[in-house]
């Protein structure tokens, strides 16, 4: 994604000692207040729960999911991860899921997706576009590459599985292009609504270049909605798909693979969804987005630099604020999207290897269930860290 690569030997002392430093700070967005702001206040401790790499060396975490219901080999409340890059580091080439469960404190391995699933155009590197529906399935994204760079990848899918982890079907069509953001999800047992950002549409080789030396800009970035029927046993089919945000823009990277839209969250009235813009340095919203047949473009700017730094992953906490990790620091940000104020950040990784510390090192952010926290991964040195 949109970082500095991490290094293959986890560094999880290192981990340990950041996740506690990280406690400490709050960076105001402006007046320091005597009264509780936001949500980000309320937590005050991080704790690295376990490695994330499972036996066959898949590291770089990037998508969480916790359980909604128990089913297959999944329990309630764990958290689901994946991994986009293979033993050998190579972006794009991730093809496990793993399940660490917090009543043990333990990971099992959830799924392994065969590498070359011919059904995926251009096969399988898992990205961070997934979730797990009421119903048990599991559905993630890929976003592929043979060597590790965008100059080989492939348009991808989402990929179906069972609740034991078994692949059920394929999602692919001309509006996928490499599935690359957190899912916004609707679900209603028998239906559900997905939102999925594309980032491949005209993005090729990061050795291109344009008139400023780096690769070219593409913005035909797309929000894609998906509306599925889940019968009764069998997996979900696709009943309609309609882009819904489209010119967003998207950029090989040599030691990022890809930048483009990658946080997405609906407001809780579902009247509005949230686009992390990591091009753009911005959150925008559109308007209307379980409804509208048409799309809204980039939709309306909420708001954009100021604490963001190539703004990333995105969940709404319990008070209705938007909290989106940073690409380029070990910050996450606290947004009010009621009036677009940046209320604060917070360091949640404070690992001095990187420059500034912590850049490159945060992907998935997810509530816990009791929202009084929230996970979060490291991928420098692939762990799963609780705050609360």
């Amino acid at each position: 994604m949109n970082y500095p690569k991490r290094k293959n030997v986890p560094r999880a002392t290192r981990a340990l000692m950041a996740a506690a430093a990280s406690a400490v700070a709050l960076v105001a967005a402006g007046t320091a207040y005597a009264d509780p702001q936001g949500f980000l206040e309320t937590v005050h401790k991080h704790t690295t729960l376990i490695n994330t790499v499972p036996d066959n060396g898949d590291q770089n975490p990037y998508a969480l999911v916790v359980a909604p219901v128990s089913a297959g080999t999944v329990k309630k409340d764990d958290v689901l991860i994946d991994n986009f890059n293979n033993s050998t580091n190579l972006q794009g080439t991730g093809t496990t899921i793993v399940d660490y469960h917090p009543d043990t404190k333990q990971m099992s391995l959830f799924a392994v997706i065969p590498r070359n699933l011919k059904e995926c155009p251009g096969g399988v590197g898992l990205s961070t576009a997934m979730t797990m529906l009421k119903s048990g399935w599991v559905i993630v994204g890929s976003t592929p590459s043979n060597d590790g760079t965008t100059g080989t990848k492939g348009a991808g899918c989402l990929i179906v599985l069972d609740p034991q982890g078994k692949i059920a079907s394929t999602i692919s069509s001309p509006n996928i292009n490499d599935p690359w953001g957190n899912m916004a999800v609707v679900d209603n047992g028998n239906s559900a609504t997905l939102f999925v950002s594309n980032a491949g549409f005209g993005v090729g080789p990061a050795t291109a270049v344009g008139p400023d030396g780096e690769p070219p800009v593409f913005k035909q970035a797309t929000v894609l909605r998906l509306e599925l029927d889940i019968p009764d046993g069998k997996p979900p089919v696709v009943k309609s798909e309609t882009v819904v945000g489209s010119g967003f823009g998207a950029q090989a990277d040599k030691g990022v693979f890809l930048i483009g839209p990658t946080g997405l969250a609906l407001s809780p009235d579902q009247k509005l969804l949230y686009i992390s813009d990591a091009i753009g340095n911005r959150v925008n919203a559109i308007e209307d987005p379980m409804t509208r047949d048409t799309s809204a473009g980039v939709g309306r700017q909420l708001t954009a630099d100021g604490l963001l730094h190539r703004p990333l992953a995105m969940v709404v906490a319990p008070n209705n604020h938007l909290l989106v990790t940073n690409a380029l620091n070990g910050q996450v940000v606290e947004i009010d999207p009621a009036t677009g104020k940046q209320i604060y950040a917070r360091w949640i990784d404070t690992d001095k290897a990187q420059s500034p510390p912590g850049n490159g090192d945060l992907f998935g952010i997810v509530m816990t269930p009791a929202g009084d926290g929230f996970y979060y991964v490291q991928d420098d040195v692939n762990t799963l860290v609780l705050a609360k």
